[in-house]
């Protein structure tokens, strides 16, 4: 025997460090046929329950927690969409009424001034400077480059400015024909003669005989560019002023300079701001508000991001979305680890059940047997009582007559009757002490008779299979007070499994002692097979079994219950290829 198994039989440590007791019933253990007692669902069954609670508790639980998050995001989504078409429809209206402002203004100003003078007056080079400088001195934001008086034919007969434009002729031009036949007229953004960005401003009037004349101002584009208001804007937006042809009038922060085509569909002309969506070149969406300047070829353009839009509104809708992942993990965690709980305890349930059930069968069998036994051992003392008194007679008379024929050799054959007699009565007694106690009677007990006893059950086939049974007691060993027969049926239980483990000629040691704790202790080793580790663990629960075809599997089962309703306690070691050993402490 090795020496991990041949310790003080008081120890309740096992080989590996660590005592072994029964654990609670997991979900992979095995279910074995044990007469008729069975748990109510196979483990399949369980492992489908488990799943369906899973899935319902789920989805009762996560479903509407979704659909909640959706409708909440899609309340948010269209909350962000009016906040954003209410805010491009605001800004776009401010900048639509400041250039129209601008413009009226520059209109109002050209006709005080041809009330104001007739045509001769107007034409004087210094007139004309003084007028320029008065009319930008008088604006917050001088915007006049020059002023020039043209004829019907579109020569230009009067000029004041920068560039040397007297004497051009202008009838060639769109602006020249419109403003001949509407009277006033404000032009789109063009290069012209001075080969810059600029747009014009002309009035027609009466000049006596001699029919009509241009009063024509130039504003720089880029002075237009500016009366776009900035306040409000964020750095996606963009504003700025195209053409009915989608030609850039102002500069944009996205799609180009002054003159350049615009790469967004051409808004149609609207009289109020209207605000809808659009994709760039690239493919993002954009909310596009666009309005007509009036009086004016002017389409205000005002363009946001949508991403941008939802800057503000993103981090909200994220937190959203985080809490509802954070919230389904939490709840499958929850939802699994309950339905695990219930599963795991209902078949715990429904095992224990099932094995109190057996149990109380196996009970009522034993207590059946035992009164079978303890019939036939009273019916089979009747004649050996009989066949003790008559060999014994007949002893008594062979052994007075001296001159009796072959005297010796029938004194020697009562004799051996005599003692099959005795034989017979001490194996019925042991019969009757074994069954005679059904409930727990607390008597005093020597345990090394009481083993002596049951080791006596087993003599025969441990005779006949050569294994070694061997009882040491240490030295002052107290009798103890419990109950004989289910003792009996414990340590029955131990050297019945001793036995089957170990191979013929094997040895199997009773060892009584003292624990550290005080209690008596009986050590059953063996140097059989021993117990993998696996299984280690598992060798107490009810309905488990190694023995294939031949075990209940639970033998130690109510070997663990009998110990505990004693007041005592039982632990195993073992090692495979090396032995077994329990330990019973009492």
């Amino acid at each position: 025997m090795s020496d991990k198994l041949a310790r003080d039989p008081g120890s309740t440590e096992t080989s590996r460090g660590a005592t072994v007791r029964p654990r609670p019933l997991a979900m992979d253990d095995q279910i074995t046929d044990a007469g008729q007692a069975r748990p109510y669902l196979s483990r399949t069954e369980y492992q489908r329950l488990r799943r369906n609670v899973v899935l319902a508790t789920a989805a009762v639980s996560i479903v509407p927690l979704i659909i909640m998050t959706v409708i909440n995001h899609d309340q948010y989504e269209q909350a962000l969409h009016a906040e954003t078409v209410q805010s491009v429809t605001r800004l776009g209206t401010n900048s639509k009424r400041a250039v129209e402002f601008f413009l009226a203004e520059r209109r109002s100003a050209l006709n005080y001034i041809v009330r104001d003078r007739d045509f001769e007056e107007l034409c004087d080079t210094a007139v004309l400077k003084r007028i320029i400088r008065n009319l930008n001195e008088s604006f917050t934001v001088g915007s006049f480059v020059d002023l020039g008086l043209i004829d019907a034919e579109g020569n230009q007969l009067c000029y004041e400015g920068p560039f040397d434009l007297k004497g051009r002729n202008y009838s060639e031009q769109e602006w020249f024909h419109r403003v001949s036949r509407r009277g006033a007229f404000v032009s789109d953004v063009f290069l012209g003669y001075r080969n810059l960005p600029h747009l014009a401003i002309a009035t027609r009037h009466a000049w006596s005989e001699r029919g009509t004349y241009i009063l024509r101002a130039t504003i720089d584009a880029e002075v237009l560019g500016e009366q776009m208001l900035t306040s409000g804007l964020t750095g996606a937006d963009d504003v700025f002023l195209v053409n009915p042809q989608g030609v850039l009038q102002t500069a944009s922060r996205r799609f180009g300079k002054v003159l350049g085509k615009m790469a967004l569909p051409v808004p149609f002309a609207a009289h109020e701001v209207q605000v809808g969506v659009e994709r760039n070149e690239q493919g993002q969406s954009l909310y596009l508000g666009h309005a007509q300047i009036s009086d004016s070829p002017f389409i205000l353009v005002f363009t946001r991001s949508r991403t941008s839009a939802d800057e503000g509104w993103w981090p909200l809708s994220a937190r959203l979305f985080a809490f509802l992942a954070m919230s389904v993990v939490l709840i499958l965690v929850v939802i699994w680890w309950g339905s695990r709980q219930f599963v795991e305890n209902l078949r715990a349930a429904n095992l224990r059940r099932a094995a109190l059930m057996h149990k109380v069968e196996y009970s009522n069998k034993l207590a059946s047997i035992g009164r079978l036994a303890a019939g036939v051992a009273h019916e089979i003392n009747n004649p050996l009582a009989i066949i003790n008194e008559k060999a014994g007679l007949l002893h008594d008379i062979v052994a007075a007559d001296s001159s009796f024929p072959k005297r010796d050799k029938l004194l020697k054959l009562v004799d051996s009757v005599l003692g099959s007699v005795a034989r017979c009565k001490t194996i019925t007694h042991r019969l009757l002490g074994f069954a005679k106690h059904m409930d727990v009677q607390h008597d005093a007990i020597d345990l090394e008779v009481l083993l002596k006893e049951v080791v006596g059950f087993l003599g025969k086939e441990a005779e006949y299979r050569n294994i070694q049974i061997s009882i040491a007691s240490q030295p002052n060993i107290p009798t103890i007070e419990s109950d004989r027969g289910q003792l009996q049926q414990v340590f029955l239980n131990l050297l019945n499994n001793a036995v089957a483990a170990v191979k013929d000629s094997g040895q199997i040691n009773i060892a009584i002692g003292r624990s550290k704790t005080g209690m008596v202790s009986v050590a059953v080793t063996d140097n059989g097979i021993g117990i993998p580790q696996e299984n280690l663990q598992r060798i107490f629960e009810p309905f488990f079994t190694t023995k294939e075809g031949s075990g209940t599997g639970l033998g130690l089962s109510i070997t663990y219950g009998i110990v505990q309703k004693l007041g005592g306690d039982i632990v195993v070691e073992s090692e495979v290829g090396v032995g077994t050993r329990f330990t019973v402490m009492l």
